[in-house]
């Protein structure tokens, strides 16, 4: 398997080069975009892809004077498919970009691929800080969970929130909010009574949730993957602790736009940081959540406008290089500067990691709907994980 993984590697640096070439002489050039379409993370896959869609209708589906195919393949979530698919699209499709990674591991598991076949990879969803370490490859139009996390922990404790159990999904992302929410959290003088975990898969919030019920805190501080925060409301509900005076703060992957109006009540009032809500109240934003939902009949999230971001990332790159790949695709992205729906947003030159407003938001009905409510902005936030 080794030897195998090795002869494909090396098969795929040597024709990446004359690919890259090709596709600049070719009429076509294709971008590779592995998600999970099926399995546990299927709305991250659906989200994104309609995003991709909706680009692709509105730029004519061209680039740099060329046409460019979009190639979606489902890893349905696990690691090994990913890579296995990121391998196939680099040697037999000869993509002059790989985009997608719904999920840290998936992510990871394709940087050794980008690295060595000198293909540009744009993490449109993945959320883990070190992500962008792992291959010089390697950019990102989704957001870090140091980035979300530090900025509720900056609002929490100038807000009557002194002592906080944290919860978190156990895996890199989770493991980033945890350290970031504490660090930033205890610095401003609140005090975290507790930590707890839950499985990536396959998770009971019942028996955490009575913890934290008799611990008492002021507040629960959560971080949970896209697609469980309806279950986890449900249940917290079912346990009382909004009866009990504990608020729930949280990153903004728990009131997930996708999932928010499923929640119910109890999801009312939870103050919670993000990088984009639907509600954002920019012109650009309001077209976009307009054409989203007329051509899917569902409303955008955090992970649709990580892709609509990340394939006009391409597209621009693509622009600037007329259809070339490789290193030069990668730097026509780096640097990049736009408006997206969430706000302005800047791909760092240096450590190709995006930098954008991070927005507190309450849950509030407005006409008959959920939405995360922006009252309070950080402008410019750089991943505070490549800080140190």
């Amino acid at each position: 398997m080794i030897n195998r993984r090795q002869h494909l590697l090396a098969l795929a640096a040597a024709t990446t080069l004359a690919a890259g070439t090709a596709q600049a002489q070719s009429d076509t050039v294709k971008v590779g975009v592995i998600l999970p379409m099926t399995g546990p993370s299927a709305s991250t896959g659906r989200q994104i892809d309609a995003a991709i869609k909706l680009w692709m209708a509105q730029s004519g589906g061209k680039a740099g004077g060329k046409k460019v195919e979009v190639i979606v393949k489902d890893d349905a979530g696990v690691a090994d498919t990913t890579r296995r698919l990121a391998q196939e699209l680099v040697v037999n499709d000869k993509v002059v970009a790989l985009a997608g990674f719904g999920l840290t591991p998936l992510a990871l598991a394709t940087a050794p691929i980008a690295t060595q076949s000198k293909t540009p990879m744009v993490v449109m969803a993945a959320a883990t800080s070190a992500i962008t370490e792992a291959s010089p490859f390697i950019l990102r139009t989704s957001f870090t969970l140091p980035q979300a996390a530090v900025g509720i922990a900056e609002w929490a404790p100038k807000n009557g929130i002194k002592k906080v159990v944290s919860l978190v999904t156990d895996y890199g992302p989770g493991n980033d909010a945890e350290k970031y929410f504490t660090e930033r959290f205890i610095l401003n003088g609140g005090t975290v009574m507790e930590k707890l975990r839950t499985p990536l898969r396959g998770a009971d919030f019942a028996p955490v949730l009575q913890k934290v019920r008799d611990a008492k805190p002021d507040a629960l501080f959560v971080f949970l993957p896209s697609g469980q925060g309806a279950q986890f409301m449900k249940q917290f509900g079912e346990r009382g602790l909004d009866k009990a005076g504990i608020r729930l703060i949280a990153t903004g992957d728990v009131t997930d736009d996708d999932q928010l109006n499923d929640m119910g009540d109890v999801a009312l009032g939870v103050v919670n940081s993000h990088h984009y809500s639907a509600a954002h109240p920019s012109a650009a934003n309001k077209k976009f959540v307009a054409d989203f939902q007329a051509a899917n009949k569902f409303r955008p999230n955090f992970m649709a406008v990580g892709g609509y971001d990340g394939i006009r990332l391409i597209f621009r790159g693509l622009d600037t290089t007329k259809g070339a790949g490789g290193e030069a695709l990668l730097n026509a992205m780096k640097g990049q500067i736009f408006e997206s729906p969430r706000g302005q947003i800047l791909i760092d030159a240096q450590s190709r990691e995006i930098v954008q407003d991070i927005y507190i938001r309450k849950v509030e009905r407005k006409d008959g709907q959920l939405w995360n409510i922006e009252f309070d902005v950080q402008k410019a936030v750089k991943d505070p994980g490549k800080l140190k």
